[in-house]
């Protein structure tokens, strides 16, 4: 229940986080002066949490997505193995998130 819960929750929070991006992306075309305040959002505590949340939300809901493509193929219905693969989808998403913006943070120097 808490995957199918968290797996809509994250669709959500994926159309606000493109909007971020979108943002981002517009600032970027429009030059320095539009693209500064917004890359120092980004760059600030809040703006890495923001893109961590992101980040997590579309591991998790892609990971997810393929746990469905799974079921939809009539295997892993029983209880016991819909719940192993919901810890598994939490987990691996959670690592790869941290992984991705670890990755990202000690690229920009």
């Amino acid at each position: 229940m808490a995957a199918s819960i968290a797996h809509r929750a994250t669709g959500v929070a994926l159309y606000s986080g493109t909007a971020l991006l979108a943002v981002w992306a517009f600032a970027a075309a429009q030059g320095a002066a539009f693209f500064e305040p917004v890359g120092a959002f980004l760059a600030s505590p809040v703006g890495v949490f923001i893109l961590f949340g992101y980040t997590w939300a579309l591991v998790f809901h892609t990971l997810n997505g393929l746990r469905h493509l799974y079921w939809d193929a009539g295997r892993g219905l029983d209880v016991k193995t819909a719940r192993q693969t919901a810890w598994a989808v939490f987990a691996a998403s959670i690592f790869v998130a941290i992984f991705v913006v670890a990755a990202g943070l000690s690229a920009r120097g």
